[in-house]
């Protein structure tokens, strides 16, 4: 017999029977109305007892339905698709209740009259006052606080991938790696014994030390993962022509990866932005405006959640929502802002 006849006998189907793709969709919504009945029948209020039910049996769903139909081996690995939109919904479903919430409750009062006046002589209890002056605090105390952390963040994160040997370099990564998971309250701790130690009163450059403390290590991390990312030839091609190494790096290794280090500076002032415990203890809040960092108590837009959720009564509750809204779109801004520059700044 012939090659070319043993090639041309061929099997007629190479695959067996095959599950539908509506079949996840449809499997889903079996598990949910059965759960729905499980959750009426049995008396449970919660809504997260039925999702979970749901989810349960979505998964043993998938795999009795898929091993029946097109074997064990296939309905393992839809398990594990299904395990991981399972996890999927399950980071989602919390982020989108808290972004409803957020937002449901936060246009009651937020408007050009709630963004352009301060509390003043508001009473907590009562209804009007703004967030003016914690934006402005905010604003300020964010600003100076990124322009102490960057650039050391930023300089640290070069020295440790261009120049870093040695005992001195183990040590800065040690310590990096420390601050990194340090609390919030601990840096504001420190600031506040300094404080107590020259006997200063609260103000708003106090808050912006220990943000700068707790944005430095961030900083570091994020720069230093981009500076690796530079490939080594590119370094090299300039060391070859002649051109310095301090020079290589400034003319070379940064505007490579400037995209990247400026999204790691965004993502840090983000991070920064909503602490509270450093605020609380350095800053200790203002109802009217100051636009004088470095002189008297300021505003911040943590510390006034803070402050307007703990007076308590709806008109506090929400204003509280509302600075809590205004909060959330600002990091957002902050998020977009670094993913625009990043795809801008782009090697090509």
């Amino acid at each position: 017999m012939s090659t070319a006849a043993v090639t041309d006998k061929r099997p007629g189907s190479l695959s067996g029977a095959r599950l539908p793709k509506w079949s996840p969709w449809a499997i889903a919504a079996g598990s949910v109305a059965v759960a729905v009945g499980i959750g009426l029948g049995a008396g449970l209020g919660s809504k997260v007892q039925w999702g979970l039910i749901a989810a349960i049996l979505f998964v043993l769903g998938t795999y009795g339905i898929t091993a029946r139909v097109e074997g064990r081996r296939q309905a393992k690995d839809r398990v594990a698709t299904s395990l991981v939109w399972v996890a999927f919904l399950l980071a989602v479903v919390p982020l989108v209740s808290l972004v409803w919430t957020t937002v449901s409750r936060g246009v009651k009062v937020l408007d050009v009259h709630f963004l352009t006046h301060s509390m003043g002589i508001v009473a907590d209890t009562e209804t009007g006052g703004g967030i003016y002056h914690a934006i402005v605090g905010s604003l300020e105390q964010v600003g100076l606080a990124t322009l102490m952390g960057a650039p050391i963040g930023v300089l640290t994160a070069v020295y440790l991938v261009e120049y870093g040997r040695g005992r001195l370099a183990q040590a800065v990564t040690f310590f990096v790696d420390v601050m990194t998971g340090i609390p919030s309250i601990v840096a504001g701790l420190f600031i506040l014994s300094l404080m107590l130690i020259l006997e200063l009163d609260p103000f708003g450059f106090a808050g912006s030390l220990a943000l700068a403390i707790l944005m430095m290590p961030v900083v570091v991390r994020s720069t230093e993962e981009m500076l690796k990312l530079v490939p080594n030839e590119l370094r090299e091609a300039s060391l070859a022509l002649g051109v310095p190494k301090w020079r290589t790096i400034l003319k070379v290794v940064l505007p490579t990866s400037l995209g990247g280090i400026t999204t790691g500076v965004m993502l840090a002032i983000a991070r920064i932005a909503g602490e509270t415990a450093p605020v609380l203890l350095l800053v200790f809040g203002n109802p009217f405006i100051n636009t004088n960092p470095f002189d008297g108590a300021q505003a911040s837009l943590p510390l006034y959640i803070y402050q307007q959720y703990a007076a308590g009564g709806d008109a506090a509750y929400d204003r509280a929502w509302a600075a809590s809204l205004t909060l959330i779109a600002f990091v957002m801004i902050l998020n977009l802002v670094a993913r625009g520059i990043a795809r801008w700044k782009a090697p090509r």
